[in-house]
């Protein structure tokens, strides 16, 4: 016997009913964002390869050592998607929308690492960008959805940690003080650091290891280094953070993983996880990013949500369950299915959600079936309903859901069988 296929490694599947789970938190978030003006924006998963180095840098881990690359048969180099927010960048730059665009995603992204709890090599993101503008009241509405979104969720003791990574005229000047300091005491960083911290020196303040941890601890702070616009910018960020009641705790350190944040940055993370792996979402501004993919000067600012990493933490909080009803009404036929079939065309076109049982199976069966269903309602038709041109109409209450007597008369009534639809609309709207 042949091995039976599964997954690739690092990937996994999304099952009903779990992925109804899925399907009501895009809608929240769809409709959370468009209340502030975003719009669906759907891109190509993969991507000329130079919008990601470029984008993401190809000096970082992500490009250099994570990300699916390959030549197409047209010997052109490609890249899948990695993160979310280069693609709508080019979208952009291609497109040329009125500014400022607002747009959302979700959508796939793919990274090979190695897999851990909700980190996977494909995963799936939510997020939005908003650019052409430079104004710091667009970073205060970008991170005020992402904090409400959270709060939708029920992740309600998720913390904020914000920070402002300079711009391109006084950034240069602290990451020479880095260097100088690293250079300086490189023999007390981690064991990949002490090698390769002249690379990319911001990367050691984003090192998670104890060893970086203490050793940069009285590194050089970015904070201590923005020239007048950015300090200006970021205490703008703050101000309306405080007057929107989002709370926020500044963190120097915080340089996130791409080369194109400038000035706000900022990640959620929910204690709820254990603290390697606690991040939830996280963006900041790229005011120099649609430049790099060859369009017009575009400042912007956004975030993107890993919708795994989410939804283990609200699992970890017991917030945002999977939805318990997924049917309205089932349909159980004890005489040969064709009244099933007919019912449930007539229900759905009625709008209601009505599913039924197959192979001509016991009623035993289909009440079990209906149960699994989590139906609210049951209409049972047999042979002596059917003579009479009934059915009946059966509320499926939790109390009675281990019974398989499907005639309680305190749970059921007896309904003409062409008065059958509307009866179900009835009892679905009390």
């Amino acid at each position: 016997m042949r091995d039976a296929f599964r997954a690739p490694s690092g990937t996994h599947d999304v099952l009903f009913p779990e992925s109804a789970r899925w399907e009501t938190l895009v809608a929240a978030f769809s409709s959370l964002v468009g209340r502030a003006g975003y719009g669906l924006v759907i891109s190509p998963m993969f991507e000329d390869e130079r919008v990601f180095l470029r984008g993401i840098g190809a000096g970082s881990d992500v490009a250099s050592k994570e990300m699916y690359s390959f030549e197409d048969r047209g010997a052109r180099r490609l890249a899948l998607r990695p993160e979310g927010t280069a693609s709508v960048v080019r979208a952009f730059v291609q497109h040329r929308p009125a500014s400022v665009w607002k747009a959302w995603y979700v959508t796939p992204a793919f990274r090979y690492e190695r897999p851990q709890a909700a980190r996977y090599r494909q995963h799936h993101q939510l997020g939005i960008e908003a650019i052409g503008s430079e104004d710091p009241d667009l970073d205060v509405e970008v991170i005020a959805l992402a904090a409400q979104f959270y709060r939708h969720v029920g992740l309600e003791s998720v913390e904020l940690r914000l920070n402002s990574m300079g711009c391109a005229q006084c950034r240069p000047g602290f990451e020479r003080s880095l260097f100088e300091w690293l250079e300086a005491n490189a023999a007390q960083l981690c064991p990949e650091h002490s090698q390769r911290w002249s690379a990319n020196p911001l990367r050691v303040l984003d090192c998670k290891n104890e060893l970086c941890l203490g050793a940069t601890a009285q590194a050089p702070q970015i904070c201590d280094a923005l020239c007048t616009d950015c300090d200006r910018h970021f205490a703008r960020v703050k101000e309306g953070l405080d007057s929107l009641r989002v709370a926020y705790l500044s963190a120097p350190r915080l340089v996130r993983g791409f080369d194109y944040y400038t000035r706000t940055t900022f990640e959620f993370s929910s204690p709820s996880l254990a603290a390697a792996q606690n991040g939830v979402g996280g963006g900041g501004r790229y005011d120099g990013l649609a430049e790099a993919l060859g369009g017009p000067a575009a400042p912007a600012v956004g975030f993107g949500i890993g919708i795994e990493r989410l939804l283990l933490a609200c699992d970890a909080q017991d917030s945002f369950p999977v939805p318990e009803d997924r049917m309205d009404v089932f349909v159980i036929d004890l005489t040969g299915g064709r009244v099933a079939r007919e019912l449930t065309h007539e229900l759905r076109n009625a709008g209601v959600r009505a599913d039924r049982a197959f192979d001509e199976r016991s009623l035993k069966a289909q009440m079990r079936a209906a149960d699994r269903s989590g139906a609210k309602l049951a209409v049972i038709v047999g042979p002596s309903e059917q003579e009479a041109g009934k059915a009946v109409v059966r509320q499926m209450m939790p109390r009675l859901r281990e019974e398989s007597d499907a005639r309680r008369d305190d749970a059921q009534e007896l309904v003409d069988s062409d008065a059958v639809v509307e009866r179900v609309l009835e009892m679905l709207r009390r």
